[in-house]
């Protein structure tokens, strides 16, 4: 009997946040350690959701690569397909929050394991089972793991997996004077959904126009985009249809994770109603289909931001589903 494709795997990093906190009256900041990665918090997030989640990448064989590996499993996420090295350490971001919860990072990466995943570490009999192959930008800053995430997206859309990708730019971690956007748009022009903020629609527009990057974007595999900006109302597009979509007025105290909780509960929803690639368009465009998955990701991504935290921000359906009964 062929493998149910329920699956949603996450592929890129994962790394320890540095969570700052002040002394008060000069004192020195302390740092908690929490676990974190775009990724990873999305596997979290699907699993915490009842979803099946997986995680795919390179940990390190150091103490926080033995702690990012049980706090995967802790959550119920599938590591079967975590590969492990000695070769480099872990990545870690420390992370400053300001009176909003607006957080801004610095980033200790290269060298870190998460980089060092090749093509030959898939395995491509573990996309049987997948409904969703899911990556983020961050495995794109180097041209090895540029070439095995792209290698991993090739493998997914051949298993008739949906490919999705969050862009979650962080340009701190591209080398100095790189423009990311030729091997950015290597990546979009594979994806099936695509997530952007605002931010960084902008950033792919340049200096031109935000229609023309939009056509662009689905002259490749795209078949639905999402952009979100924050408090304003989501903006969705097919190359049909376009629209907006509500959010949830919430008091944020840590916005680390928000994203990517947005982008658990939408892949959550997706995944449960065995929507792929070829019926991604069609679910956008209908309008009571459409308003359940954004609802419900938006719901996700406006409880994370009432906690600290990535894993640990990431909501329970329970809370997930009485949020979206609302207004």
């Amino acid at each position: 009997m062929p493998a149910a494709r329920n699956a949603v795997a996450c592929f890129g990093e994962a790394l320890i946040d540095f969570r700052a906190s002040s002394g008060g009256s000069g004192a020195p900041r302390s740092f908690l350690e929490q676990p974190g990665g775009a990724p990873a918090n999305v596997a979290v997030g699907v699993a915490r959701l009842g979803g099946r989640a997986r995680f795919v990448g390179m940990l390190a064989e150091d103490m926080f690569g033995e702690s990012l590996l049980g706090a995967l499993r802790v959550h119920g996420v599938d590591v079967a397909q975590v590969r492990r090295t000695g070769a480099a350490p872990t990545a870690l971001a420390f992370v400053a929050l300001d009176a909003r919860g607006e957080r801004s990072f610095s980033f200790y990466r290269p060298p870190a394991a998460d980089l060092l995943f090749r093509a030959a570490d898939f395995d491509p009999a573990a996309f049987a089972d997948l409904a969703v192959f899911h990556v983020c930008s961050n495995s794109l800053t180097e041209p090895a793991i540029a070439d095995a995430t792209l290698h991993g997206m090739g493998l997914a859309t051949e298993a008739g997996a949906l490919v999705s990708f969050d862009l979650n730019l962080r340009p701190a971690l591209w080398p100095r004077g790189a423009d990311p956007r030729p091997v950015l748009w290597r990546a979009l022009e594979r994806a099936h959904l695509v997530k952007l903020s605002r931010e960084e629609l902008a950033f792919l527009v340049g200096g031109g126009e935000e229609d023309a990057a939009i056509r662009r974007l689905f002259g490749g595999a795209a078949e639905a985009l999402v952009v979100t900006d924050g408090p304003a109302p989501i903006r969705w597009w097919t190359r049909e249809r376009h629209g907006t979509a509500p959010v949830f007025a919430v008091t944020a105290i840590d916005t680390t994770a928000a994203g990517d909780a947005f982008v658990a509960g939408l892949l959550w929803r997706l995944a449960g109603a065995g929507t792929g690639a070829a019926r991604l368009a069609g679910a956008f465009e209908n309008d009571a289909i459409r308003r359940d998955l954004l609802r419900h990701a938006a719901a996700c991504g406006a409880l994370a931001v009432t906690r600290h935290g990535a894993f640990d921000a990431m909501p329970a359906a329970a809370a997930v589903e009485a949020l979206a009964r609302t207004g």
